[in-house]
């Protein structure tokens, strides 16, 4: 499985930006996907994932009520929209996936996601 994240940029505070994250390879196998971030001298941190076979989507505290995740299906394609951003979102933002099912509190560790985007950058300025 190869996953590739874009649509990364520099925004003003309370803007929206839309990620995409591609997926190719056998994606069949994917159970949950999501995205995670890491903002300079950070270490790595979930934003939010959907578990597949669970049909649940999960958040970080920090972007409930801003940042949505949907996904289309017939293009293997996960999405971010992140709205209302704050200058503390300012990172580098990673699409992961596992083909593990995992249980809730393992979903928040990035070890246990096999699968990794490159990462795209978004900026928010204050």
């Amino acid at each position: 499985v190869q996953l590739q994240a874009s649509g990364g940029g520099l925004v003003q505070t309370g803007n929206s930006l839309r990620l995409s994250c591609a997926a190719s390879g056998r994606t069949s196998s994917i159970d949950v996907m999501g995205w995670f971030r890491q903002p300079p001298g950070k270490e790595r941190q979930f934003v939010g994932v959907y578990r597949r076979s669970r049909r649940i989507t999960n958040y970080a505290d920090s972007v409930k009520g801003r940042f949505t995740i949907s996904r289309d299906n017939a293009k293997n394609e996960l999405y971010l929209q992140m709205n209302n951003l704050k200058p503390d979102d300012t990172a580098v933002y990673y699409c992961a996936g596992t083909v593990k099912n995992l249980i809730l509190s393992s979903i928040y560790d990035p070890v246990h996601y096999e699968y990794w985007g490159q990462g795209t950058q978004v900026t928010v300025s204050s």
